[in-house]
């Protein structure tokens, strides 16, 4: 009884675990963006993350707003296959001086609408993404988000998190502008700006970054189940060498 309790026990851990990411993906549930954190004055991909949380309408329609009172320069949309991206260009009652550029309009807001018969379904999430930069200057940005499904329901993520008290039940993503390191940044040279780094190599090396981070959390989950089954493994091991002796 005691063999087959300890064999069992192993295994429960293992599903413990398991059991726990998902728990974990599952309270996480909402409209994000990553990264959450970047350097002032660089160039960004930022990638907003949909999961569907209706179990039975699909989401169509996703729009993310970007700061009007500190608008971002330089806005792309990377094409998503079954969704049409339109920009929202704002003009400004008078011109707004951003680092060494005077703007006199900019995107506010970017929106992505499926295609006919395209939808993220329930049990599904998507993922869209835009090149931005150069960042604002330090600080905490919320970038509210709508998302729109097919029965006609509308959430806004537009809550805005303060630190110390609960989350709201529907935040907005945030974006965390640090400064960037005295003489340091991701391209060998001084601080990003208009004159030094094009969007083309901003969007390169924001996608070379996304993917290193991806590959860290791809490996680190896979450390973790390896650890896991190895631990599984050890017990049942031992509990049949116990049943042989």
């Amino acid at each position: 009884m005691k063999i087959r309790t300890l064999a069992r026990a192993g295994l429960a851990a293992g599903g413990a675990v398991a059991l726990g990411v998902v728990l974990a993906a599952g309270a996480a549930a909402h409209v994000t963006i990553r990264p959450d954190v970047d350097t002032a004055g660089s160039y960004a991909k930022i990638t907003v993350r949909v999961p569907n949380e209706s179990d039975t309408a699909g989401t169509i329609q996703v729009r993310l707003d970007l700061p009007a009172d500190t608008p971002i320069p330089s806005v792309r949309v990377q094409p998503h296959a079954g969704w049409t991206a339109e920009l929202t260009m704002t003009t400004f009652p008078e011109p707004v001086q951003v680092g060494d550029r005077t703007l006199e309009e900019a995107v506010t807001s970017v929106t992505w609408t499926a295609d006919a018969g395209v939808r993220i379904g329930p049990g599904e999430f998507d993922e869209f993404a835009i090149s931005v930069g150069p960042l604002p200057e330090a600080g905490t940005y919320f970038l509210p988000a709508t998302q729109t499904y097919d029965d006609g329901e509308v959430v806004e993520w537009a809550e805005e998190t303060v630190e110390g008290e609960e989350e709201p039940e529907h935040p907005a993503p945030v974006l965390e502008v640090v400064e960037a390191p005295e003489g340091a940044d991701g391209h060998g040279g001084g601080a990003p700006t208009a004159e030094n780094v094009s969007d083309e190599d901003s969007d390169s090396a924001a996608t070379s970054d996304e993917g290193s981070s991806s590959d860290d959390l791809a490996r680190g989950v896979g450390i973790g189940g390896l650890v896991v089954g190895a631990a599984g493994v050890g017990i049942g091991a031992a509990a049949l060498r116990r049943r042989r002796a």
